[in-house]
């Protein structure tokens, strides 16, 4: 009983660390594609981290990993396997810069240009006044992020 106690309490340390790892090895592995994007259109860096950190878990969200898709974009994509309701990219860095593009094109999104690129929480607030998603939490949990 012991044993299988402390086997349990051992899985379960080792979880919350991977746990609290997981958005820092992300950052660590995309920090320069979000680096790239804040230079080449004005968003801040934080910012695509931090939504994509939330949007693909990571990036071990199904379509992070199968479609390259780190934000959520929708598009409808078909597969012999499986049909998704999601864009699919050639690569990761492919849906930072549809990303981008989207929030660059798109007249609801105009106004974050406007806002000091170290004030995140205008950013996150932008986005959601915008209807980036349709959680009423979205925002809060991005900030947090």
């Amino acid at each position: 009983m012991k044993k299988l106690l402390c086997l349990m309490l051992l899985c379960l340390s080792a979880f919350t660390c991977w746990a609290q790892n997981a958005p820092k090895s992300y950052i660590e592995r995309y920090k320069d594609l979000a680096v790239e994007q804040m230079h080449a259109h004005g968003i801040p860096a934080s910012i695509v981290l931090a939504v994509a950190i939330h949007e693909s878990g990571s990036g071990t969200s199904k379509i992070a990993r199968l479609q390259f898709n780190h934000f959520g974009m929708k598009g409808r994509t078909y597969y012999k396997e499986y049909q998704s309701s999601y864009r699919s990219y050639d690569s990761v860095a492919a849906s930072y810069a549809d990303f981008s593009q989207m929030l660059k094109t798109r007249k609801q999104f105009r106004v974050l240009f406007h806002y000091d690129r170290y004030d995140y929480r205008a950013w996150v607030l932008g986005m959601q006044k915008g209807r980036y998603a349709a959680s009423k939490r979205w925002a809060s949990q991005v900030i947090a992020i």
